[in-house]
Formats: C-alpha cells, sequence, structure tokens
C-alpha cells in the first residue's frame, strides 16, 4: 500500500516528466503554424476540462467557484491576465520546438525558479537569504555570458521563464480549485483560439481534418490539462522543498532531447551558461531544505 507521500511523488514527478517530453510531441506536427497549434491546445483543451468536470459530477460546483470568482472583479481580472500569458508561454514554447529552439527552452525553464524568487521581492516583499541572491546572481551571470559569447541575447529562454512566473504570482491568491481554473483559463482564450482558425480557414492554410495531425491536435488537449492535473494531486500530498527538486526532471528532459535527438549543438558556451545556473539552482535548492527542515523543527 502506497503512502499519501510516495503517491504526492509519483503524481509530480509523473507531471513533470509528461512536461519535458512536450517537444517530441510538438515535433511530430512541426509543419503546422504555431498559432494554429495553439488554437487547438486551448480549444482541446476546454473540451477535455468540460468533460471532465461533467462525468466527476462538479458542474454545480463548477456554477458556485466560477460565481465566486466574478464576485471579485480583482481575481476574475487576474484569473484573465493569467489565462493570457499562459496561451503566450504555450505559444512561445510551441514556436520554440518548431524552430529548433529546445535548448532555450529548457534554459527557460531552469532560470523559472529563480525568475519566481524576484517577482516574489518587488511584489510580495519577500526578503531574500544571502543564498538565494548568490543563486539570483549566478543565473543571470550565465544569462550575461551567454549573451557575450554569442551575441544574441536569450530571449526566449527569458520570456519563457518570466511568463510562467508572472502566471503564477497572478494565480497566487485565486482561491478556487486548479481543476476550475484551468477551465475557465481556455474558456477566457477560447475567442482568440476560434478567431485565428476561422482566418486560416478562410485562407486555405487550416491542417484541421481527417488526418494524422489532427488527431495529434485533438489529443493535445488531454496532454495539458493530465500533467496539470497530476502536479496539483502531488502538490498536495508532497513538501516544498520536494515540488522543488523535482521541477528540474522537466528541462533535464528537454536538454537531453535537444541535444541527443533534435542535434542542437552544446558548445562550452552552453556548458558555462549552464553550468552557473545548475550552480545557483543547487544552492538555492539546498537553501530552501534547510529552511524547511527549520521550520518542522519548530
Amino acid at each position: 500500500m502506497m503512502s499519501e507521500e510516495q503517491k504526492g511523488i509519483l503524481y509530480a514527478a509523473g507531471s513533470y516528466v509528461m512536461w519535458g517530453v512536450l517537444p517530441l510531441y510538438w515535433k511530430l506536427i512541426d509543419g503546422i503554424q504555431s498559432y494554429e497549434i495553439l488554437a487547438h491546445r486551448i480549444i482541446w483543451s476546454l473540451v477535455f476540462m468540460i468533460l471532465l468536470v461533467f462525468f466527476l459530477g462538479k458542474t454545480s460546483e463548477l456554477k458556485i467557484q466560477t460565481k465566486s470568482l466574478f464576485g471579485e472583479p480583482k481575481q476574475a481580472l487576474s484569473l484573465f491576465i493569467a489565462a493570457v500569458v499562459i496561451a503566450m508561454n504555450w505559444g512561445l514554447f510551441i514556436w520554440a520546438v518548431s524552430n529548433d529552439h529546445v535548448m532555450q527552452a529548457s534554459l527557460g525553464y531552469y532560470i523559472n525558479p529563480l525568475m519566481s524568487i524576484l517577482l516574489g521581492l518587488f511584489f510580495m516583499k519577500e526578503r531574500f537569504t544571502k543564498v538565494e541572491w548568490l543563486a539570483i546572481a549566478l543565473a543571470a551571470a550565465g544569462v550575461f555570458y551567454m549573451t557575450l559569447s554569442l551575441g544574441v541575447f536569450p530571449y526566449i529562454s527569458v520570456l519563457l521563464a518570466a511568463s510562467f512566473a508572472i502566471y503564477g504570482l497572478l494565480k497566487k491568491n485565486i482561491r478556487i480549485d486548479a481543476i476550475y481554473t484551468i477551465l475557465l483559463e481556455c474558456l477566457f482564450t477560447l475567442p482568440f483560439a476560434l478567431i485565428g482558425l476561422v482566418y486560416l480557414k478562410s485562407i486555405n492554410m487550416s491542417h484541421f481534418g481527417m488526418n494524422q495531425d489532427s488527431f495529434i491536435l485533438l489529443f493535445s488537449g488531454a496532454l495539458t490539462a493530465i500533467p496539470l492535473i497530476m502536479f496539483t494531486a502531488g502538490a498536495r500530498r508532497i513538501p516544498l522543498s520536494l515540488i522543488g527538486f523535482l521541477q528540474y526532471i522537466g528541462p533535464t528532459l528537454m536538454l537531453i532531447q535537444s541535444v541527443f535527438l533534435f542535434n542542437e549543438q552544446f558548445t562550452i558556451t552552453h556548458l558555462i551558461t549552464f553550468g552557473l545556473i545548475w550552480t545557483g539552482l543547487i544552492l538555492y535548492s539546498i537553501s530552501k531544505i534547510m529552511t524547511y527542515r527549520r521550520q518542522k523543527r519548530i
């Protein structure tokens, strides 16, 4: 019989593995425009979430929580902005994979926890430890070194990290269950998805029909929703410090794929850049574990 913590580890690790192998999935349809893939991802995620809520018998709870959300305009606005931000994050990630920038995407998700710390400083007035300052400085040094060495700012990495960190910040104070927020986020961005698909259809550039690509687009909804649900189930059962370790599964899998499957170059510049960021993340993780243990003793 598995303990609740073991189940939590399994759920959380499973969600990060699914996120980590997403590049393989998007590569199957990299001949399709990124916007069309994004639009279908939004639509089929919404369909999947509606079916899930219906089969779980939670339609009445959805109505109650939605009414509660719109009873607080600030929360509703935060969720709408979060929906737009995560859609932009999805779109940029799909574009990065389609254009052979999986390594930059990987770098972005390594930077993400440190970007979240920065947002915590500016918007939540959180205090940093010296170790956390050092971790951020090392990550910044890594990005700066790559920019100087390659002559190109890693904008994909920074935008992916920033958008996901902003999304997390916006969701921090939204007081409705994750299953409903995912559904509402897709609902908020549905008009943009539909307008885009109608336009593509009008100029005969739509790929959706009776073909293999259409089935891949169709299942993108489940592939989006399932890891989010698994992550939510895992996060409720295990400490935040453990989540902090497990979250590096995703970008590590992306990095491995970029080098060994997609033949992206991993030069000495990349090694130094990733090395600086990895060192920062190790220090940050150790700091969080020590803080968690101290709080547990108290």
